[in-house]
């Protein structure tokens, strides 16, 4: 079949859904059958859950950036960009590339797995002052934040300045917020070691979520395991709370504290990636709504999936939706990439149906709790399972490698206190990370489109 006739199949992103499409088209379709090409702004897959510890420095940056390149049977083409708008109709997606550069690339069957992006709200001072975690560069930056703030607390002459660099809030009880300040709290508590002229008794992490429980999915006993855990450690653990306002040097707290702190650390769930919105479709609170087999109504080769589609939840029943978790993600990925070749061949697609695995949450040390398969496990069986399923879970053998490779190291040495230069002379808060502002309007899409049509005319 001539290259220029060959149905065109564009996958947006390049998360656990994206990734796991890609591969299996790959290992499914011949290449006379598709042209595959791959919409991501890095050339490598992140293993999202393990962030924490890449804050933390158990892990290196580049033992969980899994290279996209490093296959030689790898035959899809990379456009290094983020998709600021599509045009359904037209069947164009819009891509802003790394170079700033924006190109119009036309497709048969799309299918959209842009992730998501942090959930904000409209608190003064957030975006400016408080730090994410959805990214490399974020973990890696917080990393040299935090241990900055030991130094500088070290240099400093001024009792007042020196607390507020020792005070840490996490906001978010999730798994995410959970496993920061597990992880973060350990790196502080091994440090200050090193700091004699610090008070251990200085350093506070405070962790606040505006739930009434701490990970209320875990169960009432394992939740309350860890909440058990993390206050034996010594972080103060707030619920029912949020964030009332957000500066340089102080954090209020919705019951009316105010903490004085340098770093400020949200991680209070995440939104649909706003690609979702340029599409001027129906949305599930955000997430774009789709069918069963993931398929988009009323537009054809259209696919969606992962954090930033409604897909529902059939093990569930009822008006149930899939969770933005890495394992539906991983297993959507790989369906969907089925439900895309069965349309291109002209079968019928099959609906999405997964039974949830279970849970798990890593503590550092030998700290865990775990629910998999609906049995209950803390302390080192759930550290087993915990790492056991992350290591797993690593799409390559040299990505376990150094996974495993970290792990050993940082239990047989410790942990190392270095700042590695990502701290920049200003903060890297929410709004240098997200690039919200990148993204089309509906309307802004359609007239590029129809623009750059005109113009090839």
């Amino acid at each position: 079949m001539d290259t220029v006739t060959r149905p065109r199949i564009l996958v947006v992103g390049a998360g656990f859904a994206g990734v796991e499409c890609v591969r299996r088209l790959e290992r499914r379709l011949t290449p006379g059958e598709a042209e595959l090409t791959l919409v991501t702004p890095m050339s490598y897959q992140l293993y999202l859950p393990l962030l924490p510890q890449v804050a933390s420095g158990v892990l290196t940056p580049q033992s969980i950036a899994i290279s996209l390149r490093r296959s030689e049977k790898y035959r899809t083409r990379i456009i290094p960009g983020g998709a600021i708008g599509v045009d359904l109709r037209a069947k164009v997606c819009v891509v802003r590339t790394v170079a700033g550069e924006i190109v119009d690339e036309p497709y048969d069957y799309i299918v959209l797995a842009p992730g998501s992006v942090t959930r904000t709200f409209d608190i003064p001072g957030l975006t400016d002052h408080a730090f994410g975690l959805k990214s490399l560069a974020e973990a890696a930056y917080l990393r040299d934040h935090v241990i900055s703030q030991l130094d500088l607390a070290d240099a400093c002459t001024d009792p007042a300045e020196r607390a507020s660099r020792l005070q840490f809030v996490v906001v978010g009880g999730g798994y995410a917020g959970t496993e920061t300040a597990a992880c973060l709290q350990r790196l502080t508590h091994a440090a200050v070691r090193r700091y004699p002229r610090l008070d251990p008794g200085l350093i506070k992490w405070h962790l606040i979520d505006i739930a009434p429980k701490l990970m209320p999915e875990l169960g009432e006993k394992l939740g309350r395991s860890a909440h058990e855990i993390l206050t034996r450690r010594g972080i103060e653990i707030s619920l029912g709370v949020s964030i009332a306002k957000a500066g340089a040097e102080e954090v209020t707290f919705t019951d009316g504290r105010v903490v004085p702190t340098r770093t400020l650390i949200w991680t209070a769930g995440v939104v649909a990636s706003p690609l979702i919105g340029t599409l001027d479709a129906e949305t599930v609170r955000g997430r774009l709504a789709v069918n069963a087999d993931m398929r988009l109504p009323g537009h054809d080769g259209v696919f969606a999936l992962g954090d930033s589609a409604a897909v529902p939840d059939l093990a569930k029943g009822d008006d149930a939706v899939c969770p933005p978790t890495a394992q539906h993600a991983l297993r959507q990925g790989r369906h969907v990439a089925e439900n895309v070749i069965a349309a291109l061949r002209g079968r019928p697609t099959r609906p999405y149906v997964h039974h949830d695995l279970g849970l798990v949450v890593d503590l550092g040390g030998t700290d865990a709790v775990s629910k998999p398969l609906g049995y209950e496990l803390h302390g080192l069986p759930a550290q087993a399972v915990a790492r056991g399923y992350h290591w797993s879970a690593l799409r390559t053998g040299v990505a376990k490698t150094r996974v495993m490779t970290n792990w050993l190291l940082n239990a047989v040495a410790g942990d190392d206190f270095v700042r590695t230069g990502f701290q920049a002379h200003r903060p890297g808060n929410l709004r240098d990370f997200e690039y919200l502002d990148a993204y089309l309007t509906p309307d802004q899409v359609r007239a590029h489109v129809a623009e750059a049509g005109r113009a090839a005319r």
